[in-house]
């Protein structure tokens, strides 16, 4: 059997300690960067046949810009003193189709990119040390020893990395607790003294996030509840405008269950609407009143396709694949009145989700990217207005992209209205910067009691420390990852689709 103490003297290097957050930020620049880019492939021009492709994306090695316009090499030693922001820019290939003709490739510099210390792209990685210091010493004279070259670059040999250094001040992105995306999670709600059952679900694509909610109310009848609605809709009005038209259809997709085959002829007899046309219709004037009807009918297309559960696609062809999302929810929904199911427990672990710092930046980067677009956009509109060459090298300018990572970077004012995801890193001693790199932060309000939250609960067993956690308003609220916990990453869903079909489950068909 492995001695115990060789596990933990293996396993508590000072590297180890903090590597969940380094390998996010990793994970960000190998995968995360280009999904972002490749969201936004193509950069639409208001000018026929005119558009700008976007290609591969990497980023560079942490510099810094002097006055006279020199670029060199940064150490994050020199960035603190300089109150520098230790930062690498950011490459993107793009090409300009002008009215039908391709112009040349262009490689660009978007903007510049926060660099985690200790990462890969860090000039303090074992791979990238030897040229940063042949670079600022100015000598081929470097010792072997890893340690050492991190002395002579004005570093603590057992500092972690793990944080970012902006303007000079180091800063940790503390990882957020949430609850699972695209997972349907039952409750009990309390409205006019009468209890009722709710489904929930946040559905995530891309940055976007929708809650959809099925309840139901009184007599049985179910409502549905999603943006872009202004008010809560008939769980059968929905089901006939993503296409199924049929009473035996809708029933059948919810339950074969007599007791819940009850419950749904009752929703029928209710329904506004007969036909698939007449429930685009109805959703329509309620997005879109006042409108003509060619809008409404466009306008409850688009809501149905983009707005309304997106993670399981926003074509049309997916409108079956959401038939038989929402009917799984009031089928949930039913099995919960019945008492053949309980309510989900959101404080299990199992319905929660970290995001690490990879995550959070992917988060800003999208919005700076957007950003960015709009503002090529302008650019490119102009210069063809004004009969200049249409390059990208001209259109970009950086400090569009730079900025807008940099403001939440320096402020801990995150997208999506949360503050205090940057923090200014606690350097008392070094177990406090442990902790700090270590620390998970739950999203909900701390003015009130939220009990079960702050509980201690069984599931974080292994994964979350009983004792850190501070007195006072954020107690049960703010907690740190136990001494052996690892963060798990979530596979490819493409993957597990591809097995699944293989085992002999048949996708489900449209129309």
């Amino acid at each position: 059997m492995l001695d115990r103490r060789v596990l933990a003297r293996a396993y508590f290097t000072h590297d180890r300690l903090v590597r969940h957050q380094i390998d996010s930020y990793n994970r960000f620049l190998d995968e995360g960067l280009q999904r972002v880019i490749d969201e936004q492939r193509i950069i639409e021009l208001d000018i026929p046949n005119t558009y700008v492709k976007l290609g591969r994306a990497w980023v560079g090695k942490p510099i810094v810009k002097e006055a006279d316009g020199i670029r060199r090499l940064l150490l994050p030693a020199e960035a603190r003193l300089r109150n520098l922001t230790y930062a690498a820019p950011i490459y993107v290939e793009a090409q300009v189709v002008d009215e039908g003709k391709e112009l040349e490739w262009e490689t660009v510099e978007i903007g510049m990119l926060p660099v985690m210390v200790k990462s890969k792209i860090c000039n303090l990685h074992p791979d990238n040390i030897d040229e940063a210091l042949k670079a600022f010493r100015r000598t081929d004279n470097i010792p072997d020893d890893y340690e050492k070259k991190l002395c002579l670059a004005g570093e603590d040999p057992l500092d972690p990395g793990g944080y970012f250094i902006i303007n000079g001040t180091e800063r940790a992105l503390v990882t957020l607790e949430d609850l699972a995306p695209n997972k349907i999670l039952l409750e009990k709600e309390e409205k006019y003294g009468e209890e009722f059952e709710v489904a929930k679900c946040f559905s995530q694509k891309a940055g976007y996030r929708a809650l959809v909610v099925v309840e139901r109310t009184r007599g049985n009848i179910l409502e549905v509840t999603f943006p872009q609605l202004p008010k809560p809709i008939q769980f059968v009005v929905l089901m006939r405008a993503l296409g199924v038209e049929s009473d035996k259809e809708i029933v059948e997709m919810v339950s074969t269950n007599p007791e819940i085959m009850k419950f749904m002829l009752e929703n029928l007899e209710v329904a506004e609407v007969e036909t698939q046309e007449e429930a685009i219709d109805y959703i329509g004037r309620r997005v879109a009143p006042g409108q003509s009807r060619d809008y409404r009918i466009q306008r409850a297309n688009q809501v149905l396709d983009q707005h309304f559960l997106p993670h399981l696609g926003t074509e049309p062809e997916a409108r079956r694949a959401k038939a038989f999302f929402l009917a799984r929810m009031a089928e949930m929904v039913f099995e919960l009145h019945l008492g053949l199911r309980r309510e989900d427990d959101k404080d299990h672990y199992a319905n929660k989700r970290l995001k690490l710092a990879g995550d959070l930046i992917e988060e800003i980067f999208r919005v700076a990217l957007l950003r960015l677009i709009k503002d090529v956009k302008y650019q490119l509109e102009r210069a063809k207005a004004r009969g200049r060459p249409m390059k990208m090298t001209t259109a970009v300018r950086a400090d569009v992209l730079t900025d807008r990572i940099m403001h939440p970077m320096a402020t801990g004012n995150w997208v999506g209205g949360r503050t205090g995801v940057s923090q200014l890193i606690d350097r008392h001693n070094y177990m406090s910067i442990l902790s700090h790199l270590r620390r998970v932060v739950s999203p909900l309000s701390r003015s009130q009691p939220h009990f079960e939250a702050r509980d201690l609960h069984p599931t974080q067993w292994g994964r979350l420390c009983p004792n850190e956690t501070p007195e006072g308003p954020n107690c049960g609220l703010v907690k740190n990852f136990a001494q052996y916990a690892e963060v798990s990453v979530g596979c490819d869903e493409e993957n597990v689709k591809k097995t699944l079909f293989s085992l002999g489950v048949e996708p489900i068909r449209g129309g």
